[in-house]
């Protein structure tokens, strides 16, 4: 009788499976795209076709991802902004939809019925809301701003600074005179375990992108990309930012835009200011390999400054740069030499007058990996150095830090790839049983959070994948 019970599951799996296949090779949708198996612990999917195509295959393919990625959002915005996830789901449709093009509305509606489609319940305010994850905490500040109420209580995401370590050099600063630009991304651990996506997309109208992202989203995120038109770009968030403007393009929307279209830095840089709105107020790092120019756009709500190069460098480790900018717009000290911008951005200076001549990608793995702390003056792994380690540093031992990491020369650009880790750069693994013994005042996460495994530096590319 057993005997009969295992043949009849299998049987069932059997023909589940040719369902499930067969369902798949019937929707149109699903032409052309595809995922491949994990290696060193990134996820190669390729998307193609019309904006309501791409988001289904995102859909469709990552469902089961999506669904544990929105979990993580959602769990993270209650907790922050003492508000339901319903709230965030409202001011996705009422505030943002509208200011959201065609195109993506599109998109995003696709990556929604993908989800359905795979038994998900998921809807296209969950994935609007999803999307807007990195700016939730510039809309909800400004929201309580203009809209005050004595039972509210305030927002205490406490993550809106120290994003990320970048760089990017060209010329005299190069070994072969050409772009060298390498980013790591910070982030809590629970979103950094799942940042594990590389998205080769192509559309059917403007450029085609590869780009590192997170599970069901159509922007990078932590905007790490390069385009078939020789665009290579990062960006660092500033600090302290206040400011957001409920009239204009969300920022996730027009970083989208921005990979799918530029094609020079100029043209890069109108994107992102057309119908600027403060969200996730970033300094980016753009190249162009067509002519080894390279460029810092800091992009405040009211403060843009755009400086260009083609010969020297650019850093960037979440400090204001324009003066007028820190003042007005941000409540960041510049004066404190031992803020976690400020001594990253001393080491980036240290690092560029160290190697002037000599970046290349090895260096750059090195630069992103990096523990020198110059408060202490010497290596000691914690949120001043390039490569960060929140849970190693007190008083707070947050959970949050460098969580992957990504370079990329003008050489790899020209054939669309780079080279990326996952987990911390450095090759130091967090493990979230341990850390939740030792600082149990962060047991909200414990649902969620995963341990965070350092791989190998790893190849990938367009044309193969996972090299």
């Amino acid at each position: 009788m057993r005997r009969s019970l295992t043949f009849f599951l299998l049987a069932l799996l059997v023909l589940f499976c040719a369902w499930s296949s067969g369902a798949r090779r019937q929707d149109p949708r699903l032409t052309g795209a595809f995922m491949k198996a994990p290696v060193n612990n990134w996820t190669f999917v390729h998307l193609q076709g019309t904006p309501s195509d791409i988001g289904f295959q995102n859909g469709y393919l990552l469902a089961p991802r999506i669904e544990d990625f929105e979990a993580v959002v959602r769990l993270e915005e209650e907790h922050n902004a003492h508000r339901s996830w319903q709230w965030f789901r409202d001011m996705a449709k009422n505030v943002m939809w509208p200011k959201i093009e065609t195109q993506y509305r599109q998109e995003l509606q696709g990556i929604a019925d993908g989800v359905e489609a795979r038994g998900g319940h998921l809807d296209v305010w969950d994935i609007v809301a999803m999307n807007a994850n990195e700016e939730w905490s510039y809309f909800v500040k400004q929201w309580d701003k203009d809209h005050p109420n004595p039972a509210q209580q305030p927002d205490t995401d406490p993550d809106q600074g120290d994003h990320c370590s970048a760089f990017v050099a060209t010329g005299a600063w190069t070994k072969d005179g050409k772009i060298v630009m390498g980013h790591n991304n910070w982030s809590p651990y629970m979103e950094g375990a799942r940042w594990n996506i590389i998205y080769d997309v192509k559309p059917d109208r403007g450029e085609a992108f590869l780009m590192d992202g997170l599970p069901g989203v159509i922007v990078s995120d932590d905007d790490w990309a390069v385009n078939s038109a020789g665009i290579m770009l990062t960006e660092t968030t500033i600090s302290d930012f206040h400011g957001y403007d409920f009239n204009g393009i969300p920022e996730f929307v027009r970083a989208r835009k921005a990979m799918q279209y530029a094609t020079s830095i100029a043209s890069f840089a109108r994107i992102m200011e057309d119908g600027n709105n403060g969200g996730y107020a970033n300094d980016w790092l753009v190249a162009d390999r067509k002519t080894n120019e390279i460029a810092s756009l800091e992009l405040g709500l009211k403060v843009v400054t755009l400086q260009t190069k083609r010969s020297g460098f650019f850093v960037s480790s979440n400090f204001p740069i324009n003066p007028k900018l820190a003042r007005e717009e941000t409540t960041f000290n510049l004066h404190d030499p031992a803020s976690s911008e400020n001594a990253r951005h001393t080491r980036w200076l240290q690092l560029m007058k160290q190697y002037k001549g000599q970046i290349d990608l090895q260096l750059a793995e090195k630069f992103e990996s990096d523990h020198y702390d110059v408060i202490l003056h010497k290596i000691h792994p914690d949120q001043r150095t390039l490569c960060g380690h929140g849970d190693l540093a007190g008083p707070t031992y947050r959970d949050s830090g460098a969580v992957e990491g990504k370079v990329m020369d003008s050489a790899l650009a020209a054939r669309m790839a780079f080279i990326a880790v996952s987990g911390h750069p450095c090759g130091i693994s967090f493990y979230a049983a341990a850390y939740l013994k030792a600082h149990p005042q962060y047991d909200w996460q414990k649902p969620l959070l995963r341990n965070l495994i350092a791989y190998p530096w790893t190849p990938v590319s367009a044309a193969k994948g996972m090299e």
